[in-house]
């Protein structure tokens, strides 16, 4: 049997080498253009207002309820959410947010982020929402960010 050692300057080099790369691929992982576009979907809610709000957002966004879809990419399918924010004033004054995982890692994620994500966004602006990650789950934030895309299309007026 031959044995061969690695110096250590050798090994402590590729290792360095190794985490440099991780820092690399993990500048990349943020990108949307390898992920599925989404599907938008419904109009506002029969109850709601079709007064103009100002706030302290950017846009004018009309007050009501309104639903939109949003998909997103993981290793191991594309997986979907329904997101319905309710607005006033241009602020985001309820979020609800359901999903169906295919995947049984999905599910644990979503669950994470849907159990997060009021947190996140009750009372915050509709322009200034764009979240990344929500209780642990980065994933699912990307099909929440398009939906909320879709729904501020739907909510402008």
């Amino acid at each position: 049997m031959i044995r061969t050692t690695v110096p250590t300057s050798v090994r402590k080099g590729t290792a360095l080498l190794g985490i440099a790369g991780l820092f690399v691929l993990a500048g990349c992982s943020g990108t949307d253009d390898a992920e599925t576009p989404n599907s938008t979907g419904s109009t506002p809610d029969a109850g709601s207002s079709s007064s103009s709000s100002g706030g302290d957002s950017t846009g004018t966004y009309a007050d009501g309820t309104y639903t939109a879809e949003g998909s997103y990419q993981t290793p191991e399918t594309v997986e979907e959410i329904s997101v319905t924010l309710t607005l006033a004033d241009g602020v985001v004054t309820d979020v609800e947010v359901t999903g169906d995982p295919q995947a049984p890692e999905s599910k644990q994620y979503q669950g994470q982020f849907i159990a997060g994500i009021a947190d996140e966004v009750d009372g915050k602006a509709l322009d200034d929402l764009n979240v990344s990650r929500v209780a642990g789950s980065s994933l699912t934030s990307g099909g929440f960010n398009k939906a909320v895309e879709s729904i501020k299309e739907q909510a402008a007026s």
